[in-house]
């Protein structure tokens, strides 16, 4: 099992796609997971539309049976990458003890490093195809057609959440809640660290160097 860290913006989720066509390995996001179960109308999903809109963090019980339902689906039987979660020591003990249940563990958490102001640059430009989850963004990543997703023809919107209000409480959130999360894995000489500022390309060539050591 693989854990994909770092700061809201870090291209966590490209990165996760990426490595997902590679390894085989489903990608599995907390932040695609929660925004489907908003769509679904459910009082779970408006609970969790509350938080995000805010950019707070969704409660752990909420999260950690999200995931659970998640890896218990066939395609994750042979592992996943866990991108956004664990998003607190309390979550990371909630994996590690689910994993451990059914025989399995944690091998790496990678974290993605990258400025602050990087960061808010990035997720103000954001576009997210609601359907697909594919991202693109308006300088560095701009779709074929402007407003359509390439992968699935559908509209692309920024993100509720994606202001710059939001996106620094986000980011404050982060450092107190997440940062712990580093120390945790590094305490058990699971955690790698890549520069997240560089290009999607050097990214990804820094993920795959940092899982065969």
């Amino acid at each position: 099992m693989l854990v994909l860290m770092g700061p809201p913006g870090v291209g966590k989720g490209t990165q996760a796609a990426m490595l997902e066509a590679e390894l085989g390995l489903p990608q599995v996001s907390t932040g695609d997971l929660l925004r489907s179960a908003r769509r679904d109308g459910s009082e779970i999903g408006s609970l969790a539309g509350e938080y995000m809109d805010a950019g707070r963090l969704v409660p752990d019980e909420l999260v950690v049976a999200l995931i659970k339902r998640r890896l218990e689906r066939s395609d994750a039987q042979q592992g996943a990458i866990l991108d956004g979660f664990p998003r607190t020591v309390d979550q990371a003990e909630a994996l590690q003890t689910m994993l451990a249940e059914q025989n399995r563990q944690v091998d790496k958490a990678v974290l993605l490093t990258v400025k602050e102001e990087a960061v808010v640059s990035r997720i103000l430009g954001r576009l997210t195809c609601g359907s697909c989850s594919s991202v693109f963004h308006v300088k560095t990543n701009r779709p074929r057609i402007d407003g359509i997703c390439d992968s699935c023809g559908d509209k692309l919107e920024s993100r509720t959440d994606d202001n710059a209000e939001a996106i620094r409480t986000r980011l404050a959130t982060y450092r107190a809640s997440t940062e712990p999360v580093v120390g945790f894995y590094r305490s058990q000489g699971l955690l790698r660290e890549v520069d997240g500022g560089q290009t999607v390309d050097e990214v990804f060539q820094g993920l795959q160097g940092a899982l065969k050591h």
